[in-house]
């Protein structure tokens, strides 16, 4: 077993990660920017680096500073988390070559899976149900519109070098695709340095399904079932569940089959996600695939009872799976919201400043995944996400009841968040219904607003006083003098006064 680990990233799946460890017997290295030196991971683990600024650019996207950290500090090991480089092939191989082991996929896994328009090429060589479609890099905008026409609208314009809802346009007609692919092409030159684009036949009902897939290099490649992740905006996932409520037995079976054969298709090794757009009626066609750890995988380990974490970390120490696909169940239902600071009136805008109060709900069957703590500071710099509620009952009726009452128990004072913008999701009939599908929230989103309420007086009022420190009585301050005090109103230059005129 590895040794010592650096983690190269921050927030929830860094604690996560340090839990997965300290169970291992793994001691753990965090690294930080200067904006996180108070946060919950540099506090947990064994050891803390300041690598750089708060900018991701000048620190937890710095490869050099990374490496440096790992091998100055001992390391034998970096786990990337999600998010940030942890689907660079680039860094893997700078991991690799500093004679350390990522806990990851192999760099070529990486690469090909990367780049959507490969990747579609190896899956229709391996017999995986593909999207129409149309990828090429150098043909003329001509060419694109004549594929069109093939595939019928109406057509989605993905960017080929990357995922996350970007570089992704709908179009219903022929005469607005040459600027969607404009559009797109620049967004994608943004978010990813390549603008590189490609059509797929859009499915305006689909199901958002994806397959968890794990192997080890002992030629072991197994599926630990599906997670519906239909509940999104913007191609932005917000609610996760497993099992899938539209899936049959049969349909479960075929595309946990078709997720191992992707993998296998890349040599896969470690735990990845591939992700599937299906149909009404259950028929379902390959997307993409994720080389990482996945953020809703809790939902997973809730009802197979893996720990996929340190699942991750056994096989890359060489270990071969401990199980085989017939050992692996589905037990239960498990849900998973992600709470986010956020304004959804504001066009569902980030909401940065200081958590004035953060009480996580502690309930029999509820898991909370996060980094917050009272005090903390939401920034401009990273995903505002602040905390994953995950929930398991014997059956999604019961998950759902279970997810509202733990969401009325959270509490979040300072930040504008979407706690009543979830609850009002799962109260919805077609959610609870299972009817979702991938336009759901936008196709409902003037009701699912229109329901919120605002934060109540007595809440605004908790997040005024919750500043201001306790103050004796003094004789002074009874005969209104209060010297030294700064929140004495007698001390204030700004005119106040206590009545009207």
């Amino acid at each position: 077993m590895l040794k010592k680990c650096l983690i190269a990233n921050r927030g929830e799946i860094a604690v996560r990660i340090i839990r997965a460890c300290r169970e291992l017997g793994i001691q753990t290295v965090a690294v930080y920017s200067e904006a996180d030196r108070a946060s919950r991971h540099v506090q947990l683990a064994d050891q803390a680096i300041l690598i750089g600024a708060a900018p991701p650019s000048e620190s937890y996207l710095n490869i050099p500073r990374l490496i440096a950290a790992a091998v100055d500090t001992g390391c034998d090991c970096v786990h990337p988390g999600y998010g940030f480089l942890s689907e660079n092939a680039g860094f893997a191989e700078a991991v690799i070559g500093a004679g350390l082991t990522w806990i990851g996929p192999d760099p070529e896994a990486i690469r090909l899976m990367g780049v959507k328009t490969q990747a579609r090429e190896l899956m229709l060589r391996a017999n995986v149900p593909l999207v129409p479609g149309f990828s090429s890099d150098d043909a003329p905008d001509q060419a694109f519109l004549a594929a069109a026409e093939q595939i019928g609208y109406p057509i989605m314009v993905k960017a080929a070098g990357g995922g996350g809802g970007k570089g992704i346009r709908i179009v219903r007609a022929a005469a607005d695709l040459p600027e969607a692919i404009a559009g797109a092409r620049r967004e994608a030159q943004k978010a990813f340095g390549d603008a590189r684009v490609f059509l797929e036949r859009y499915i305006d009902t689909g199901r958002h399904i994806e397959v968890q897939v794990i192997a080890d290099r002992h030629g072991n490649t197994l599926h630990l079932f599906e997670r519906e992740c239909s509940t999104q905006r913007r191609h932005q996932k917000i609610i996760e569940e497993s099992p899938s409520p539209l899936l049959s037995d049969a349909q479960r079976h075929a595309i946990g089959q078709a997720a191992v054969d992707a993998a296998r298709a890349v040599n896969y090794v470690n735990a990845g996600t591939v992700e599937f757009i299906a149909t009404p009626q259950g028929e379902f066609f390959f997307l993409e695939m994720n080389t990482r750890l996945q953020v809703e995988h809790p939902v997973t380990e809730c009802v197979t009872g893996v720990d996929l974490v340190k699942l991750q970390f056994q096989v890359a120490s060489g270990e071969p799976l401990p199980f085989d696909q017939a050992d692996l169940r589905q037990r239960g239902h498990a849900i998973e919201c992600r709470v986010y600071a956020e304004d959804p009136r504001n066009q569902f805008l980030p909401a940065i400043g200081k958590v004035h109060t953060f009480i996580a709900p502690q309930a029999p069957n509820v898991r909370v995944d996060t980094y917050l703590k009272s005090g903390d500071e939401i920034t401009i710099h990273y995903d505002p996400m602040i905390a994953k509620i995950i929930v398991y009952d014997r059956t999604r009726e019961e998950a759902i009841t279970r997810m509202r009452q733990a969401l009325r128990d959270t509490v979040v004072l300072g930040v504008t968040t979407n706690l009543d913008f979830l609850l009002t999701l799962l109260d919805h009939p077609v959610f609870i219904a299972g009817d979702i599908d991938t336009t759901f929230v936008d196709t409902h989103l003037h009701h699912l607003l229109a329901a919120e309420t605002p934060m109540d007086d007595l809440a605004l009022i908790a997040v005024a006083l919750s500043d201001l420190k306790a103050k004796p009585i003094t004789p002074s301050a009874v005969a209104g003098q209060g010297e030294g005090d700064s929140y004495s109103p007698w001390n204030r230059g700004d005119h106040f006064r206590m009545g009207r005129h």
